[in-house]
């Protein structure tokens, strides 16, 4: 490559192509942003520039707190993720009115003042402050990194002698790439880039390139490189100045990705090209839109404005790729060192679970809670402040509808779905790819899945009519995600704790009986006092009370500890547990079957292996159960995969599992995320495809998937019956765990309420029993009565 410049536009173009589709695959972004332009004044006087003003042409030097809260505020309801803070360089040095206003205002430069103003948007709307400050020294970047998870400045050129450039001496070349350097010394996530067009030459760029990619190359900081075209504005001294053409704005662009390192994004400024332009940008190899604002202009080019989101889906979809929104710090840097601990929090509260930004349409407020008195069974904190309107699982928004929709799917993904067509297995890369779908791809994804299901097990929806009985909220472990149970020193800050007798948990059994129910759900936590008996002893009195009723009940975790109490082997101790009524056990306890994401979420608990021969030994002693995974807390999708692969493995060995549920993570009162360490739970999108990939993944070997309703309400339930769904689990009365995390979608669905919810997705509805076999009595008498 080392003769790039001599290398025809034509040929340029179609490696840079293929090298951006090589790495990125088929996926672009764009960061939803509002632009808080704080100050107008600059020392620079560039010959291209109408951002920087003078001060009479202002009401005041800077903005406004209350000015940039407002602002980010309307950023923040429209559903934007990002708040870029652009600004003049140095302009105290220059203007006695910026000087004397940061002295009035007790800031000791603008600098600070930036640091200030990133600090309330974070805290008040969780925007997430993206600073180009342009060349600062080594104080300032560390200064900002603290109130930002991502910074920038235009290298431009490293040309001396542009004549853009007199009169402006922080376009210095050598303090840009000191600047550049400083940031790659301290971890910062930085994007840079060229201006092309303002009088240097191809080489020039060339130039620019390689310095870019060498310092990548040394520090590996630079998240993205700009190639933006240089066009002329009115009052400038460069108004007469040709713009840049577009043929070399494309070589740039196709120079730019063959010369940098494979995982630097690249970006090109849409709103400088025609609409016309942006196949031929897509083309030349970007991956990045960059910016783009449904709430602010272009500061910087105000004769620009912004193009609708929709124009650069409809663009990236006729080059046979996806748009996604990305936060301002890019995948790669949102986690780990990168991020100052003050920002990481703010970063992953507005993550999906790749790292990018959440994608449900609606405004993301951060959370704030006090505790909740005389709590019942639900959650123990309360929200307060204002109320996002984004869905997340348990909350009462309904999703955005992704399916029934348009079906498109090109790329990697549409390999993956032929092939499972054509009757292939879909391995770990295949099921990851599958977990990325974005856009069209996510229909394409429950099209098939759907289609699976109907060759399964056909168009009947079914549910079996239960009832939970959590004996106890009493628990020694310390799983990070629950709100439901309670520590021995929680009485004072949690709510209640409580221990139902045996004759309590009998007579639930008993009324449920009477009432319609075919099942008891039986789970609790680790009691202190329990020895293994107690679990034996809590089945007999169930089936004492209700013989025919199904026994549903304890999950890995209280099998293992029983056993482990008792000092029985596990074979030993479900036999006996099957001989006092035990019929079949939840699949509960799973989490993430990972040990990575288990030391995080519940480091005392039973490991993988642990849960999967709980499990194992429970189907070799004819108990069946299911699988659950419960995802969007802390997770990546590769742990999704490893859980379904896991999980197919031993349903292939044993064929004990009857089906699969998908558990969204309810974050309100979950302490991990109290203690701002989780994400907020699965996007809707994440969701959906959680349910389409594990009927895809499974096919034939676990016939069941079912969603819960609990988690996702009616409206999202509806949705997954296209995506895959053939169960809705069960009637579930008394339902606590769940509420107790923040969930407000009640306690109970009625058979009449599942008739209803089937026949709106026009699909018929059949009551089933725990083992999904035809049950003697209906669920009629049900209708309009509660436990």
């Amino acid at each position: 490559m080392d003769d790039l410049a001599r290398w025809t536009t034509q040929v340029l173009v179609a490696e840079a192509g293929l090298r951006r589709d090589s790495y990125f695959g088929n996926r672009l972004t764009y960061s939803p942003k509002v632009f808080v332009p704080l100050t107008r004044l600059c020392r620079d006087r560039c010959g291209y520039c109408t951002f920087a003003t003078a001060p009479r042409s202002l009401p005041h030097p800077y903005l406004l707190p209350h000015e940039v809260l407002a602002i980010a505020s309307e950023g923040a309801e429209a559903g934007c993720h990002e708040a870029l803070f652009t600004l003049g360089e140095n302009p105290e040095a220059r203007y006695p009115q910026a000087r004397a206003w940061l002295d009035e205002h007790g800031y000791a430069s603008t600098l600070h003042y930036v640091a200030a103003m990133c600090e309330v948007v974070l805290t008040e709307t969780g925007l997430l402050p993206h600073v180009n400050a342009g060349a600062v020294d080594g104080e300032a970047l560390a200064m900002l990194r603290r109130v930002s998870p991502s910074q920038g400045m235009m290298l431009e050129s490293l040309r001396a002698d542009l004549a853009a450039h007199r009169g402006a001496p922080d376009k210095d070349p050598v303090r840009r790439l000191e600047t550049l350097e400083e940031a790659g010394r301290q971890g910062i996530p930085f994007t840079t880039g060229i201006l092309v067009g303002i009088g240097e030459s191809e080489e020039d760029r060339i130039t620019a390139l390689h310095a870019i990619a060498a310092s990548h190359a040394r520090h590996g900081h630079v998240q993205e490189v700009i190639v933006q075209n240089f066009l002329p504005k009115g009052g400038t001294a460069m108004r007469g100045a040709p713009a840049c053409p577009p043929e070399e704005h494309i070589r740039a662009v196709a120079l730019a990705r063959l010369i940098l390192p494979r995982d630097v994004h690249l970006q090109a400024p849409p709103n400088l090209s025609d609409a016309a332009q942006l196949d031929a940008l897509i083309e030349a190899g970007i991956d990045d839109w960059g910016g783009v604002s449904p709430v602010t202009p272009d500061h910087v080019n105000p004769e620009r404005p912004w193009p609708a989101i929709g124009m650069l889906r409809s663009a990236a979809e006729r080059r046979g790729h996806v748009l996604a929104p990305r936060l301002p710090v890019h995948p790669e840097f949102a986690r780990d060192h990168w991020l100052d601990p003050r920002v990481r929090f703010a970063v992953l509260d507005r993550s999906d679970a790749e790292s990018l930004g959440r994608d449900d349409p609606g405004s993301l407020w951060p959370e704030r809670h006090e505790a909740a008195a005389n709590v019942g069974t639900g959650a123990e904190v309360l929200q307060i402040g204002r109320r996002s309107t984004a869905w997340y699982s348990g909350a009462e928004v309904n999703p955005v509808v992704l399916v029934p929709g348009p079906a498109a799917v090109s790329g990697a993904v549409r390999e993956v779905l032929d092939g499972v067509l054509a009757g292939q297995e879909a391995g770990h890369d295949e099921l990851l790819t599958l977990f990325k779908a974005r856009g069209p791809e996510v229909a394409a994804v429950a099209e098939t899945a759907d289609r699976i299901r109907r060759d399964v097990v056909g168009d009947d929806v079914t549910f079996v009519v239960n009832r939970n009985i959590n004996y106890t909220n009493v628990c020694t472990f310390k799983c990070t995600f629950c709100g439901f149970s309670k520590g021995p020193l929680s009485l004072n800050l949690r709510g209640k704790p409580y221990l139902l007798t045996l004759d309590e948990v009998a007579a639930r059994a008993g009324e449920a009986w009477d009432l319609g129910a075919t099942e008891v759900c039986l789970q609790g936590g680790i009691h202190p006092k329990f020895d293994g008996d107690f679990y034996v002893d809590v089945a007999r009195a169930v089936h004492e009370a209700a013989p025919r009723i199904h026994i549903h009940g304890f999950t890995a975790l209280e099998i293992m500890e029983g056993a482990k109490r008792l000092g029985e082997s596990l074979e030993s101790y479900l036999r006996r547990l099957k001989d006092a009524g035990l019929k079949s056990l939840p699949g509960t306890a799973a989490e993430i079957l990972d040990d990575e994401i288990r030391a995080l979420l519940c480091p005392d608990k039973l490991n993988t292996e642990e849960w999967l021969e709980v499990h194992r030994t429970a189907h070799h002693v004819g108990l069946r159960s299911n699988v659950t995974i419960m995802f969007g807390s802390v997770e990546q999708p590769v742990h999704w995969v490893r859980h379904l692969l896991r999980t197919r493995a031993l349903q292939r060995e044993t064929g004990g599992f009857t089906e699969f549920v998908g558990l969204p993570f309810v974050h309100m009162a979950a302490p991990v995320y109290l203690k701002r360490a989780a994400r907020r739970g699965p996007t809707w999108r994440e969701t959906l495809l959680m349910h389409a990939v594990a009927r895809i993944a499974y096919r034939d070997d676990i016939s069941n998937i079912q969603a819960s309703w609990v988690k996702l309400g009616p409206v999202g339930t509806r949705q997954l019956l296209a995506a895959g769904v053939n169960d809705l689990g069960g009637t579930l009365m008394d339902e606590n765990i769940s509420r107790a995390a923040g969930a407000t979608h009640g306690q109970q669905l009625t058979a009449t309420d599942f008739a209803e919810l089937c026949a709106s997705a026009g699909r018929p509805v059949r009551q089933r029993t725990t083992l999904y076999d035809a049950v003697s009595r209906p669920a009629a008498t049900l209708v309009g009565q509660t436990l």
